[in-house]
């Protein structure tokens, strides 16, 4: 199924902006959690907790949550397919991964943001600073995948390739003998 070139605009339009919406927005939860484990201020740390939970839940897993599903119509709507290319699939699973990864997390950032919110000394909690981390440079590989779509076709991808050529070739009309 290939979407119209209009659609195809709007389709990738949306996923480029929920994939640079959500390594934005870990960005900005990365200087919430250096502030929640570096701060001396009790109050600081405080709100960067309770900040953190925000922008996991209503920021950070619904940009997530869509890019992933953007980017899953965006592949089968497209020539690029999502097992055609292994940048393609590699992209994908690393995107599902970093998204299960990022709503196992969130628990954990709920559970400090409890503690922080309850009154007692929040300067004690670990943070978060090795998952966000680790999902920020998660998400800039799959920024250069997209970016660089580097070559190689999966052995489906080439399959659909020569099935392509045959089917072009099959169509030409034959040359006349005269």
């Amino acid at each position: 199924m290939t979407m119209s070139p209009f659609l195809r605009k709007v389709v990738l339009t949306a996923h480029v902006t929920t994939s640079l919406g959500w390594l934005g927005a870990v960005a900005a939860y990365i200087a919430l959690d250096v502030a929640a484990v570096a701060g001396q201020d009790v109050q600081t740390v405080r709100s960067a907790y309770l900040s953190m939970e925000l922008i996991a839940w209503y920021v950070i897993v619904p940009l997530a949550l869509a890019s992933v599903l953007i980017g899953l119509i965006n592949a089968l709507g497209t020539s690029w397919g999502l097992f055609r290319h292994y940048w393609v699939l590699v992209k994908f699973l690393l995107t599902l991964l970093a998204t299960a990864v990022l709503l196992v997390e969130t628990q954990t950032v709920s559970s400090m943001a409890d503690v922080a919110a309850s009154g007692a000394d929040p300067r004690s909690l670990p943070g978060s600073l090795p998952h966000s981390v680790g999902g920020l440079v998660v998400l800039v590989v799959i920024t250069i995948l997209s970016v660089v779509k580097p070559r190689g076709l999966t052995r489906y991808g080439w399959r659909k390739q020569e099935q392509q050529r045959r089917d072009e070739r099959a169509r030409r009309p034959f040359p006349s003998s005269r």
